[in-house]
């Protein structure tokens, strides 16, 4: 509950608001269903839970989840925390330090997630994590540190390759059911074209590091801790040859024109995108929507020559408690809420893969409005094997910021790949491990 004396923490809450840019989230605040039942904090009379969000006006779930729960708690109203995507990680950073009483945490990804359990920024919620329905939750693992557990996913995403299948009929191609890495830049070349005055790329490759890297871990079984990224050499290969060859966006450019993997796929400026299923939601919205006229489709990521099956990697996304939160109890009710079976099928309505699965989720799921239901499709949402993007650990963290920084040089032209590599091995062993 906020009661009278709280004005002075509001205060200093809303202060800190407006030097990160995210105040105006504020009038985008769900509207409680009202009531008079006892709080969840135990208080007589409302509250409202604080949730910090990424492009709240992009992102489908989070409104579907909150409108989910307010529903069943009507006591309780939610208000997002508005961050711009770019920035998210920044500015959970600078607010858990400054000691934000923000209730609930988004984990956008476990990076994030290790670097903030590890510095005692967030309420240990084990009792949630170790009961029987939390047990089904996919990437739960993700989450353990020291076996306690300081957050809980509510989704599960993977990569899969997004693909325009106006350019491929026109192309006479055919649906890419199953493409090594090789065939899939000779495919992009063959698919980049000018169409109507502007020039379609075969593909655009965003600039994250794990379009490279992590894929390259997850199909090789290479170690992103270890200190020796010999196994990135041949992703590399791929990823420099398709801007070279004008296949795809060159990363310079993607870079300094901040450039969106949605507009890039929604205005038809690419044939194919490598990315992960959270963008499923965000396309079937876009089309609800009148935004675009794109004839999408789904496709498995491409493989190494002579490799069995489909691997891929990808991440869950989870929420948990500030150790400062406000409303403790209200936040793990919430978590627990977003993690549970009415999370799920909230979720999954919008076109987002949840966490907890089951046979009637997944029907859920393809009888959305707008999925592609082909079997190429079908099979892509079905991969063989998932890596976990990024392993946790106490050297996560730093680890990440030092295979990005070489990514980004390497990107550029700035070093070689073999360059670019070299020092990956030597920083990381020097600066972190050792």
């Amino acid at each position: 509950m906020i009661a009278s004396n709280m004005s002075g923490r509001a205060g200093v809450r809303r202060h800190l608001m407006k030097t990160l840019g995210v105040a105006a989230a504020l009038s985008l605040a769900v509207t409680a269903c009202g009531g008079s039942a006892k709080s969840a904090d135990g208080g007589g009379g409302n509250i409202t839970l604080t949730v910090t969000v990424w492009n709240l006006a992009k992102t489908p779930e989070f409104k579907a989840l909150f409108d989910a729960f307010q529903q069943a708690n009507p006591t309780i109203k939610i208000q997002p925390v508005d961050i711009l995507a770019d920035d998210y990680a920044e500015k959970v950073t600078t607010m858990l330090a400054g000691g934000d009483d923000t209730d609930v945490i988004t984990m956008k990804n476990v990076t994030d997630y290790s670097r903030y359990s590890s510095r005692g920024q967030l309420l240990e919620i084990t009792d949630l994590a170790k009961s029987p329905d939390a047990a089904k939750l996919a990437g739960l693992d993700a989450f353990k540190v020291s076996d306690k557990y300081f957050a809980l996913p509510y989704r599960q995403d993977f990569w899969l390759l997004y693909y325009n299948k106006t350019y491929f009929d026109k192309a006479g191609v055919k649906a890419p059911a199953a493409l090594t890495w090789d065939e899939y830049a000779k495919l992009a070349q063959q698919l980049t074209k000018n169409e109507g005055g502007k020039k379609v790329y075969g593909t655009y490759q965003h600039t994250w590091r794990s379009v490279v890297q992590a894929i390259s871990a997850a199909q090789t079984g290479g170690d992103q801790l270890s200190g020796d990224y010999s196994f990135f050499a041949d992703q590399y290969a791929i990823a420099l040859g398709l801007q070279k060859s004008g296949a795809a966006l060159d990363f310079g450019t993607a870079t300094s024109q901040k450039s969106d993997y949605r507009t890039m796929f929604e205005t038809g400026a690419t044939a194919m995108l490598p990315m992960g299923t959270w963008y499923i939601s965000g396309i079937l919205e876009a089309k609800a929507n009148g935004k675009t006229d794109v004839d999408w489709a789904l496709a498995p990521m491409p493989q190494r020559p002579g490799g069995s099956g489909v691997t891929t990697f990808g991440s869950p996304t989870a929420f948990a408690v500030n150790k400062k939160a406000e409303h403790a109890e209200a936040a793990k009710k919430f978590v627990q809420f977003a993690a549970g079976k009415a999370g799920a099928e909230a979720i999954t309505k919008v076109g987002v893969v949840p966490a907890l699965q089951s046979p009637e989720i997944t029907d859920t799921y393809f009888s959305i409005k707008g999925m592609p239901t082909d079997e190429v499709s079908k099979k892509a949402f079905s991969p063989d094997k998932v890596v976990l993007e990024m392993p946790v650990s106490e050297h996560s963290s730093d680890i990440d910021t030092i295979l990005k920084e070489e990514h980004e040089l390497i990107m550029v032209g700035d070093k070689s790949a073999a360059d670019g590599i070299r020092s990956m091995n030597e920083r990381v062993k020097s600066e972190v491990l050792n």
